[in-house]
């Protein structure tokens, strides 16, 4: 199921691939609570995570099928024990889970290996993410982003949060970015066009498979589309447009759309034009309508049918 996962992300063409190795006895107690009560072959949550280990070869093999499908490997560690393993498995960077932003060993053994951070901060509050923040790069870490994350599965639009975002770049200096648990890609699109960095979504093959996290994860169809959008959203955000050469540009299209003065009934030789025999139309190739002040009182220079398309030359 994992390289299932691996595979359908790259199609979808995710940069990365990002996973949780929880290793029971190093992180749980046998008394650890359900967040959702849903396995029914385990009793409780410690056997739930016990049974669901991968070993250290499982691992090896999901970072290399990453690698071959070429998108970057992650996985969040919830222990000294799994920082361990990772470093031996190699992974393009530590992603840092909501309820282990006040782990200070934890976040040491990460920044100690200088490489890519990504800090979640679901469960924190200013001053707890201060401390985290500070305490990484004391502590040597790499590049850092810091995700808006709202720790509820689904997220309701009203606490998404996208508004701590901008608050994030200024407070820490680094990129931000959403970790999303809304079940849709529409957050992801606004974090992305209001300056994120990096998204992060759940992904679930089929919104029929088992599980507490499906209601608040995309489809693979859908992640594409997310993909695609953040990719064009970036490009634009790239290329920013200056009004006054575009329209330089779009003369031709000017002439087809916009309109010309023409006139409205048969006037004759040096008949001074009023409003009345004025009217509006297209293509734009004449004296442009804009310019009806300044031709309402001129005299024409020769005679003109109805529907005559103004020029320069026919007015004195």
């Amino acid at each position: 199921m994992a390289h299932a996962f691996i595979d359908a992300i790259a199609t979808a063409g995710a940069d990365a691939v990002k996973f949780q190795t929880h290793i029971a006895t190093a992180e749980s107690h046998p008394s650890e609570p359900w967040r959702t009560r849903f396995s029914y072959e385990d009793a409780t949550r410690f056997e739930y995570w016990k049974r669901m280990e991968f070993s250290e070869d499982d691992w090896a093999g999901l970072r290399a099928h990453a690698e071959d499908r070429a998108i970057a490997f992650l996985s969040s560690p919830f222990s000294l024990e799994a920082v361990g393993l990772l470093r031996r498995v190699g992974v393009a960077g530590w992603k840092i889970a909501s309820g282990e932003v006040s782990n200070s060993e934890l976040l040491r053994a990460v920044a100690s290996t200088a490489e890519p951070v990504l800090l979640s901060s679901g469960m924190s509050p200013w001053g707890e993410l201060d401390a985290a923040v500070a305490l990484l790069r004391d502590a040597g870490a790499g590049p850092l982003a810091v995700l808006q994350c709202t720790s509820a599965y689904p997220v309701a639009p009203e606490a998404v949060g996208l508004n701590v975002l901008s608050e994030i770049a200024t407070r820490y200096s680094c990129g931000s970015g959403l970790s999303d648990h809304s079940g849709t890609i529409f957050p992801s699109l606004a974090a992305v066009a209001l300056g994120a960095r990096v998204v992060e979504v759940h992904v679930t093959l089929s919104r029929e498979m088992f599980g507490p996290d499906v209601p608040a994860s995309v489809t693979t169809v859908e992640l594409r589309s997310l993909v695609d959008g953040v990719r064009m959203i970036a490009t634009s955000l790239e290329h920013p447009v200056d009004k006054d050469a575009a329209a330089t540009g779009m003369e031709e299209m000017r002439v087809l759309f916009t309109r010309s003065l023409v006139t409205a009934r048969p006037l004759g030789a040096g008949e001074t034009l009023t409003d009345e025999d004025l009217v509006a139309r297209k293509p734009g190739s004449g004296i442009p309508a804009g310019e009806r002040a300044r031709v309402v009182g001129r005299r024409l220079r020769a005679s003109v049918p109805a529907d005559h398309l103004l020029a320069e030359d026919d007015i004195e």
